[in-house]
């Protein structure tokens, strides 16, 4: 949820926003699927707040998925990913492109990629075009029968086995250093500390319970930084990979989406979050393959209810059509946060 430092007034943040039609993206599909090929229906998919994510719907009642890249489209406005700082806007084509490159070379599953258009001859925008998958969330599935979900979150194990097997020679943007680049920064923890400090500071200035406790949090986030080690490991994440992120195919296997945010970086990173997200289901998920630095966790769960505090309230500070489940998620993370410095 960390967006940066975009310093972006929230009175410039409002603005009237128009979800894509038909008429707009006709020449984007008749490009990526063929000329003889008819739109009949766009539907601008709910959930996303840094791209625009439409199921096209054609006229032999076959779908696809339209990524679309801009201003209009990202409820965040915080311009264009800083790529040397791992915990930039992760949003953009490029992103996008490297990720899905990345992923596809390791053997993760991920909607297969149909057209990719950067050039705006189609679309004032970048955009793609991906396969829709027919079947459900992995979060649709644990809401609805999470007996049955027990053999996709074995499956999400196994993909996540294969997923951190996978490293880099440095911790970043897989955009940024599958091309030779490095990020600001010495390691992986003190980019960790630094946001998480910068979250006490932004969050304690929003929340009285916040400022209240203001030391306290940032006494944890350097004594427990203290006590991480330094490790030359860099393991590929997917970095926000909730079952809402987890489609799943017909027959039950796991696709990751929403993979612009793709890195190398400390695995623990990745479970700080999946232990969140999960929640009780998390013990499926722990890793089979890897050790889990318990210095380094006790860090990044902390970062991590800092960074899903600070990220939604930033975010409400615009027009985000959907405002109750950020305030949901950011309350939520306030109360755990607090909980771990609590005398």
């Amino acid at each position: 949820m960390d967006e940066g430092d975009a310093q972006v007034k929230p009175q410039d943040r409002r603005r009237p926003r128009r979800a894509l039609t038909p008429a707009d993206l006709a020449p984007l599909t008749r490009a990526a699927l063929g000329p003889t090929r008819t739109l009949t229906a766009v539907t601008r998919l709910r959930g996303g707040t840094k791209k625009g994510v439409y199921r096209l719907t054609l006229d032999d009642d076959s779908t696809a998925i339209a990524y679309v890249w801009s201003a209009d489209e990202d409820y965040w406005d915080a311009g264009p990913s800083d790529l040397r700082d791992p915990f930039s806007h992760a949003t953009g084509y490029h992103l996008f492109t490297a990720s899905h490159a990345r992923l596809t070379a390791a053997g993760v599953r991920t909607p297969r990629l149909l057209h990719a258009d950067p050039t705006h001859a189609h679309l004032p925008a970048d955009a793609a075009i991906v396969e829709d998958l027919p079947g459900e969330t992995l979060e649709d599935l644990l809401a609805r029968d999470p007996h049955a979900a027990t053999e996709a979150l074995h499956r999400l194990a196994a993909l996540l086995d294969t997923l951190h097997a996978c490293t880099g020679p440095r911790f970043g943007k897989v955009a940024l250093v599958d091309n030779g680049g490095s990020s600001y920064g010495g390691s992986c923890e003190q980019r960790v500390t630094e946001g998480a400090l910068r979250d006490v500071d932004e969050i304690a200035r929003r929340d009285p319970r916040a400022a209240a406790a203001r030391e306290a949090l940032a006494d944890a986030v350097h004594t427990l930084a203290a006590e991480v080690r330094p490790r030359e490991r860099h393991t590929l994440i997917h970095g926000e990979l909730g079952p809402d992120h987890v489609r799943l195919t017909p027959d039950g296997h796991p696709v990751l989406i929403d993979i612009e945010g793709l890195l190398y970086f400390d695995v623990e990173w990745e479970h700080a979050f999946l232990e969140i997200r999960f929640g009780p289901r998390y013990d499926a998920l722990r890793p089979r393959t890897l050790d889990l630095d318990e210095h380094r966790m006790r860090l990044y769960r902390l970062a991590m209810h800092l960074s899903l505090v600070a990220g939604p309230l930033r975010l409400l500070d615009g027009d985000f059509p959907d405002p109750e489940p950020m305030r949901a998620i950011a309350e939520n993370n306030l109360r755990r946060a607090l909980e771990l410095v609590a005398p």
